[in-house]
């Protein structure tokens, strides 16, 4: 089948609505660190787009005070804490706490007082402080950037909209190893769980929804 005729049969399904930019918006970069971005490392891959987009969204975004929130993939030495997922991903035993791989990519600047969520699965909110910490600010609408699209993204994205927020995947925000499940993933997102937007339309989206916001419990 086709992208045309899939795209076709997810019309007819009425798939694709819209959750569109809410209130609050916070940035979500999961996974852009080291381990993933480093071409030399068994699960990295060249994001180097990727990460310099984030960084455009980052910058747009700490001007504006939107918060700004880090995930990464770490586990103790004697990786007891990988469970099952060690099975299907060997690679991510690299991936221990302590080490260069678990710590978030330079390029993207992160500032002091920006957390970095450590996460032992896929999706950022799966055994995590996340959901507590997005409450607490206020946040309705996430905007998620990282890797990979096809696994922790996505993933991220499905438990976003299960726990009441709105998803926002800036296209040029995200990456994967290749580039079918890539798309299709991207499609698939759109279809059922998120918006995925161009970044130049979400900057220009965010100009309007920064100067209409009140500043949020800190």
């Amino acid at each position: 089948m086709s992208w045309a005729e899939t795209d076709e049969v997810y019309q007819i399904a009425g798939l694709g609505g819209r959750v569109a930019l809410g209130r609050r918006p916070a940035v979500l970069v999961v996974d852009l660190s080291n381990g993933f971005t480093d071409p030399a490392s068994a699960l990295g891959s060249d994001l180097g787009e990727v990460v310099a987009a984030t960084a455009t969204l980052l910058d747009r975004s700490r001007d504006g005070d939107l918060p700004v929130i880090f995930t990464t993939v770490a586990y103790e030495a004697n990786l007891t804490d990988a469970g099952i997922w060690l099975r299907k991903m060997p690679a991510i035993a690299e991936l221990k706490l302590g080490s260069p791989l678990v710590e978030i990519d330079a390029r993207l600047g992160r500032r002091p007082g920006e957390p970095v969520v450590v996460k032992k699965g896929a999706s950022a909110l799966f055994g995590t402080n996340l959901v507590a910490m997005l409450t607490a600010l206020s946040v309705d609408t996430v905007l998620v950037c990282g890797a990979t699209t096809s696994g922790c993204v996505r993933a991220t994205v499905v438990d976003l909209v299960q726990n009441g927020f709105r998803a926002i995947v800036p296209r040029e925000c995200v990456g994967d190893r290749a580039a079918a499940p890539h798309e299709a993933n991207l499609f698939d997102i759109d279809a059922k769980y998120g918006d995925v937007v161009l970044l130049d339309e979400l900057l220009t989206d965010l100009r309007s929804t920064i100067a209409a916001q009140t500043p949020a419990p800190r």
